[in-house]
């Protein structure tokens, strides 16, 4: 069969409302993943809000990846083995976090191994990703002091329309630098250059001798543009914003409604 790898974007996508994979969309990824396909969870979830998931479709047993921090980190299931792994430079961490500072309602995050690090002042925003990925929320004295650890990436959560103002400052800035990004209306990711859910598909690709045309991605937000055109087949959710239908090859259901289930029954049994 020509797919033999499926990359999935998590909320909106493989998880439905709830936040949830439903049993027949959980039993078809095993069954897949049975007959020799790959699967990859592909987020901008932090690692620890990606492998309950993960161990649910019992990834470790079939050799399945994880792609966190929408890329940046790459985790094989099978042996915990992070097999690619890309920082922020540790010198744009205080002047982007002044820079936030600026935007009353906004607030910056990043990630420990069990904990959201919390900058300035948590928002409903930051509640919102500390309720996706299960981790509690510590707000911190001074946040680029905190960050002793290698940062994969942090996230701005706020207002839309603050956020775009934000950004377009962040990407003048650090051009060539950094990459800046919305996963959602209220998410900005900063992230090491070069790093979206392509480029570390790419590495993953060639690390397995695979090339694109035997993959299929499926997504719904801003940040799944670039896999879905990268993608042999790039696939949006119809829950999905209109840009990333747009750049899509094919339109499944929405995840309420087991869009990806219809995806592996179509292209992939």
């Amino acid at each position: 069969m020509k797919y033999q790898i499926l990359a999935l974007d998590l909320d909106g996508t493989l998880t439905n409302s709830k936040k949830e994979i439903t049993e027949p969309t959980r039993k078809a990824l095993i069954d897949i993943q049975k007959a020799g396909r790959i699967v990859v969870l592909a987020s901008g979830r932090p690692i620890n809000g990606v492998a309950p998931l993960a161990k649910c479709l019992h990834m470790d047993e079939y050799g399945g990846y994880m792609l966190s921090f929408n890329g940046a980190r790459i985790t094989r299931c099978s042996t915990g083995e992070v097999v690619y792994d890309r920082a922020l430079p540790t010198a744009v961490i205080r002047p982007v976090f002044d820079a936030v500072r600026a935007y009353p309602g906004t607030d910056i995050i990043t990630y420990t191994d069990t904990e959201i690090l919390s900058g300035i002042c948590p928002n409903e925003y930051t509640a919102k990703e500390s309720a996706i990925n299960r981790m509690e929320v510590r707000l911190v004295d001074d946040f680029p002091s905190a960050l002793t650890f290698p940062v994969n990436k942090m996230l701005i959560p706020g207002e839309p329309d603050t956020l775009d103002v934000l950004m377009d400052q962040l990407k003048n800035q650090y051009h060539g630098l950094l990459n800046i990004y919305k996963s959602e209306p209220y998410f900005l990711e900063i992230m090491p250059q070069n790093i979206d859910k392509a480029y570390s598909l790419r590495k993953l690709l060639d690390s397995l001798r695979l090339n694109a045309d035997q993959m299929i991605c499926c997504g719904d937000g801003y940040n799944d543009v670039s896999m879905i055109e990268y993608a042999g087949l790039g696939v949006a959710m119809a829950n999905a914003q209109d840009v990333v239908k747009e750049a899509a090859d094919f339109i499944t259901y929405s995840n309420d409604e087991d869009g990806v289930l219809r995806v592996i029954d179509l292209f992939m049994r």
